[in-house]
């Protein structure tokens, strides 16, 4: 079998990369696309993935609509000379088009639900598979799995943290290691929203460097003051670093998740609400509020804990009890397509062969 699996962003190379290893180790050929945009051609290259950019990456409307016509043609021409047999994204507006335009199946995973991206690709598309804690119904195409996009990489099955890695960190022994994320705000979900300013990210940092050692990753530029407090190591090793942490603090849905996959406590500040962060909460995981001024009892109680991954990961286990190897069933799901899609919609529970021991 012959696959294109298309990036819309960096997370999603994360999300499909052991799919794309247990796929080609069983004598399939797998090929990745990609806009340029953040960190995408740098993991791919350092987890050694084939890849073809098909464009930039475009931030206003007008450039958004370009880019889409521009890469759908580019991928065309990929298409053309790679002949896949099958598409494979994260909600890709892009390869439903192409896949549509070749006549192939375009399959593909979702966790955001943006409705704008969802209406576009959804007609072109034979599957949709959403986690059992997805809020929207997309109806016979949805496929629901027990588990979250996360644990397609971060299962303990697939990673093993480095116990050493604080060290790397440069972070003493008896310090406490605070995690922080700022998000771009530009991605279409997050349209007439705004995150905390400048004058805010620099209170909030300095706050909690009084108190622990501050560690920040970011998405776009931060206030020159927080420079010295970025995330210096190279972007494929943050997992270690969430993995070492004992507090995430950010605006990102999907780093606060990898966070509870992980068993570390996450303070999720964002407005929106997420199915996933919703089922995590509910294992008390992540902790979730509109604004920072709101979170801080709760920093502050984890904070002074004496051994907070200890404490959380007994929640982590009993989450993880209850959830699938997503890479498992992905590649079964995708290996054995289309007659997979037949079988779990007469049995949804044949997914639980794909649950493991932790």
């Amino acid at each position: 079998m012959r696959i294109i699996v298309d990036i819309g962003h960096p997370a999603h190379v994360h999300l499909f990369r052991h799919f794309a290893g247990e796929m080609s180790s069983a004598g399939n050929h797998v090929l990745f696309t990609l806009r340029e945009k953040e960190n995408e051609i740098l993991l791919t290259e350092t987890f050694g993935l084939s890849y073809v950019s098909v464009g930039r990456h475009y931030r206003s409307a007008a450039g958004k609509a370009l880019g889409l016509l521009l890469s759908v043609i580019r991928m065309l021409k990929v298409s053309r000379s790679y002949r896949p047999d099958l598409y494979l994204s994260h909600g890709s507006i892009i390869a439903a088009l192409t896949s549509w335009l070749t006549r192939k199946p375009h399959i593909s995973m979702e966790d955001t639900g943006n409705p704008e991206q969802v209406r576009l690709y959804l007609p072109f598309t034979e599957a949709v598979l959403t986690s059992n804690s997805f809020h929207r119904d997309y109806g016979r195409k949805q496929v629901r799995y027990n588990g979250f996009h996360e644990l397609a990489y971060l299962h303990p099955s697939r990673f093993r943290a480095d116990h050493e890695f604080r060290n790397k960190l440069n972070v003493p022994p008896e310090a406490k290691l605070v995690i922080v994320r700022f998000v771009s705000w530009s991605a279409s979900h997050d349209r007439g929203m705004t995150g905390l300013s400048d004058k805010d990210k620099e209170e909030m940092v300095f706050n909690l460097s009084r108190k622990a050692s501050v560690i920040i990753s970011s998405e776009g530029s931060l206030p020159p003051p927080l420079e010295g407090f970025r995330y210096s190591l190279p972007p494929d090793t943050i997992h270690q670093a969430l993995a070492a942490a004992d507090l995430f603090i950010g605006e990102g849905a999907t780093m606060a998740s990898e966070c509870a996959v992980l068993g570390t406590p996450a303070i999720y500040i964002n407005p929106q609400s997420a199915g996933t962060i919703d089922e995590q909460a509910g294992f008390g995981l992540v902790f979730q509020f509109r604004a920072f001024k709101d979170s801080a009892a709760k920093i502050e109680e984890i904070l002074a804990m004496k051994n907070p991954r200890e404490f959380f990961g007994v929640a982590r286990a009993a989450m993880l009890k209850e959830k699938i190897d997503l890479t498992g069933f992905l590649t079964w799901f995708i290996g054995e397509w289309p007659e997979s899609l037949g079988l779990v919609r007469k049995d949804p529970g044949y997914q639980d062969r794909f649950r493991q021991a932790t």
